[in-house]
């Protein structure tokens, strides 16, 4: 084979081994932190419910008070 250069295709072969190593890692950081923010949301779901319920109950709590009067 004319031209044909071993340490090239070397260099190339390292270099996509070293970008799918960065690739990798890089997908594992945007797993984790999706995870994360999953979490966090579920969180703030829950947190938000328990508000609107905490709001309903002062609602219903005020409207007897003003039935009464």
């Amino acid at each position: 084979m004319a031209g044909f250069d071993i340490d090239l295709l070397e260099q190339q072969v390292e270099e996509l081994i070293r970008l799918c190593d960065r690739l990798r890692e890089e997908n594992a950081s945007l797993r984790a932190s999706q995870e994360h923010l999953v979490a966090e949301r579920a969180d703030l779901i829950e947190k938000t419910e328990l508000a609107r319920s905490r709001v309903e109950a002062m609602v219903a709590r005020l409207k007897s008070m003003e039935d009464q009067l």
